[in-house]
């Protein structure tokens, strides 16, 4: 599945195309069979279109562009940048071994490279490798880096094509990147070492190469790998825990990136800033608290109809509805725009609004529900019950009221209502409760709760 990492390297690749006028292209790569399955295809898409990182190309399959690959690796063969190899796998493992044992690391011995060794044995099956050069240098003009050199006697002889006549990554990204004209590379750091191979595929096959720019890593907050320990999960579950798609993606566009002291960032903000040299050299740090933050800062300042929408559309991927009119729902959700970070923290604050169904909390109630205040609960509902106008302002005066004439503090009357109409002590203002439950609603409530017996 797309994991946070993939989708900071595809985010910043979709900005640079936006940023500059050019084409972001998604490439589905499903070369290695055992590894993909249609479900991740359909998450990767999924996740893409709920982030709003639209391709402008695409998205293309290698599993359908096998010809393609054939011919440039006949191509390579015929030009001797590549040749057969027999070599079984217990062989390779034996060399492995080999250099384990003399403290170095392993490199194949170009047993069947033509010049090199004895060559290939014809009654063997065959992979391809291709033949890299074994004296000079090979420089990558990294545009978030800078010039890196690699000698090219640290390259292996890497193999481009299976037994079985599929080809590797290493092929079928550089002659991808060819066909389909990619003028830059964007990618993760831990590719370099890809990157140099892949340089001298592109000039063996006689093609311009591509501007590269690889992306320090993303860290957990203890600097290690990032995994799922860090809150780092694939994508799609940040959707499903109630994230807004633009938090996850200001959140994304920080890890490795800054425009000044800014923090909080527009797409139109992110598209207009974006550039690829103002990627720094450090790791970004995956921080969740920072994501709640703001996921929060978004919820906060959306529009109560809006965010009421969004319940909406959250509820309904859960199997639930978001009940009333918009204007009954923009106003129940905006009683809690201070107090929840994200969807799933609104849906569960808004429980008691949305069923009929009030579960009291033991202590709440054992302590809130007494024989006096359940009698003040009877009394009350009878004043309510002819309060004219159901709004905050006239509930508050009725109760001022009440209070009043009892000689009773306010909050010995507002608790007990609290437990009767959201089944525990902590709420929104409880006027503001009363008025968006409604006064059927609230009555009933208050009933039930007046003749509760602990």
């Amino acid at each position: 599945m797309l994991h946070v990492g993939g989708v900071r390297t595809a985010l910043f690749s979709w900005l640079h195309a936006r940023a500059t006028g050019g084409s972001f292209v998604l490439r589905i790569e499903d070369t290695d069979r055992k590894r993909s399955k249609p479900e991740f295809t359909e998450g990767i898409i999924e996740a893409m279109a709920w982030l709003g990182l639209s391709p402008d190309e695409g998205p293309y399959f290698q599993s359908e562009r096998s010809d393609v690959y054939a011919d440039a690796l006949q191509k390579l063969l015929a030009s001797e940048n590549a040749y057969l190899c027999t070599c079984t796998p217990e062989e390779l493992e034996a060399q492995r071994a080999a250099a384990k044992a003399e403290g170095r690391g392993f490199a194949y011995n170009r047993h069947c490279r033509p010049g090199f060794g004895p060559g290939p044995d014809p009654d063997r099956p065959a992979t391809v490798r291709f033949a890299a050069p074994v004296d000079g240098e090979v420089t990558v003009n990294d545009l978030v880096k800078g010039p890196i050199v690699v000698q090219n006697a640290e390259i292996d002889d890497f193999v481009i094509a299976r037994s079985d006549g599929t080809p590797t990554y290493q092929l079928v990204v550089t002659v991808d990147d060819i066909e389909m004209e990619i003028s830059h590379v964007i990618r993760g750091d831990d590719h370099l070492n890809n990157t140099t191979k892949q340089i001298h595929i592109y000039l063996a096959l006689g093609a311009e190469l591509p501007q590269f720019a690889h992306l320090p890593q993303v860290l957990g907050k203890d600097k290690g790998r990032l995994s799922k320990r860090h809150g780092a999960t694939d994508v799609l579950s940040y959707r499903d825990e109630g994230y807004f798609p633009d938090a996850l993606v200001n959140f994304l566009a920080r890890l490795g990136w800054s425009h000044g002291d800014q923090e909080i960032f527009t797409r139109e903000e992110l598209i207009q800033f974006f550039r690829l040299e103002d990627i720094g050299q450090s790791a970004g740090v995956f921080d969740l608290e920072k994501l709640d933050w703001l996921n929060f800062e978004y919820l906060k300042d959306r529009e109560p109809s809006r965010l009421a929408a969004d319940l909406s559309d959250y509820l309904t991927r859960e199997g639930r509805s978001l009940p009333g009119e918009p204007a009954w729902q923009a106003r129940m959700v905006s009683v809690f725009q201070e107090r929840a970070r994200n969807l799933r923290e609104l849906a569960e604050s808004c429980a008691y609004f949305l069923g009929d169904e009030v579960v009291y909390q033991e202590k709440a109630a054992r302590k809130h529900l007494s024989d006096e205040s359940t009698a003040l609960l009877a009394e009350l509902a009878k004043q309510l019950d002819e309060v004219e106008s159901w709004d905050a302002d006239s509930l508050e005066m009725s109760f001022r009221d009440l209070v009043q004439r009892k000689e009773i503090k306010l909050g010995q009357l507002a608790q007990p209502v609290r437990v009767a109409m959201t089944g525990g002590t902590v709420s929104p203002g409880i006027f503001d409760v009363l008025e968006i439950i409604g006064r059927e609603r609230s009555l009933e409530r208050l009933l039930r709760a007046a003749a509760y017996s602990a």
